[in-house]
């Protein structure tokens, strides 16, 4: 059996193809959440560390993260 190697373009392809698909994710996410406030239901701020804290009105709060979000409440 033949193990075959992966070019460094091919690597570097496949990367930059996996950064735009996690980019058009966020993107989707950030848009749905936007909505969430646009509609009122939901209402977001900076704390003071800088991060993005977002608050539904059904009372939980999550933390936006650059590639995560948390659940604090």
């Amino acid at each position: 059996m033949h193990a075959m190697a992966s070019s460094p373009d091919a690597n570097s392809q496949t990367q930059a193809a996996a950064s735009r698909g996690i980019q058009e994710a966020k993107s989707r996410v950030m848009a749905a959440i936007g909505t969430l406030v646009d509609d009122g239901r939901a209402e977001w701020s900076r704390t003071a560390t800088g991060e993005i804290e977002l608050r539904l009105w059904t009372g939980e709060v999550f933390v936006l993260g650059e590639i995560f979000v948390t659940r604090v409440e």
